[in-house]
């Protein structure tokens, strides 16, 4: 499976096509799909491009492409960077009416377990998402694990591309021994997007690409837009 990542916490400044609207956000995510994609994560905005949970934002964002690839599993991202008033942050998730597929759960913070929770009886999917090899002895200890729809091994702050790739093999490591069987999404951050996903390949697990992980193609120059990202997978299978 290869999920599309369109904006997350990136900025115009970042990249000048990183889509933030609703409109914007379906536009990339028909353009994705068209290309191979068969899933998306998105990071909707507020009317002011910052990020948001608020009922109407993330309504209006899945609704929006949705319209333009009906079937297509649409997740969203739950992480404190956007929950910055922590009880808000539980109230609009509660608040939620039109719901996403899935929801990324990042087992580094503290509420992640409260998160998984909340989700679960709303009845949207888990994505465990596991950036040190705490947070996958964390999360196999978890009474839900087995209930997650995947798990994310994403390595974000290792920059060194040897690094992450240790990395990356020793929360598998510790997935494996716990013998969950749950699939497995593999990506990177910057430098290590393109080298982590060339390792998805070789270990047949699921792969992320798009402008929130990273805005260059393989050769190093700037993507046009995540379109340009997903169709610069040639050059690297």
């Amino acid at each position: 499976m290869l999920q599309a990542c369109l904006n997350g916490a990136r900025t115009r400044q970042d990249h000048p096509r990183v889509p933030l609207s609703a409109e914007e956000l379906a536009l990339d995510a028909e353009r994705v799909v068209g290309a191979g994609v068969t899933e998306l994560h998105v990071h909707p905005r507020d009317a002011k491009g910052i990020e948001t949970l608020a009922p109407d934002d993330i309504a209006a964002a899945v609704q929006a492409i949705r319209a333009k690839v009906p079937g297509v599993p649409v997740g969203l991202s739950t992480r404190e960077g956007i929950r910055t008033d922590r009880s808000r942050g539980f109230d609009a998730l509660r608040a939620w009416s039109v719901l996403p597929d899935y929801v990324s759960v990042n087992l580094s913070e503290a509420d992640a377990p409260e998160i998984i929770a909340l989700m679960s009886e709303k009845g949207v999917a888990v994505e465990a998402g596991l950036a040190t090899a705490a947070d996958a002895r964390r999360f196999v200890k978890l009474a839900t694990a087995k209930q997650a729809l995947r798990v994310l091994v994403e390595i974000d702050f290792e920059k060194d591309v040897a690094g992450a790739l240790r990395l990356a093999d020793e929360i598998m490591g510790i997935l494996e021994d716990s013998r969950f069987g749950l699939p497995i999404l593999l990506h990177g951050f910057d430098e290590t997007m393109w080298p982590l996903y060339h390792r998805s390949l070789e270990l047949g697990v699921d792969a992320r690409l798009g402008l929130e992980d990273g805005v260059t193609l393989p050769d190093g120059s700037l993507a046009a837009d995540n379109s340009d990202i997903i169709r610069a997978i040639g050059k690297v299978a």
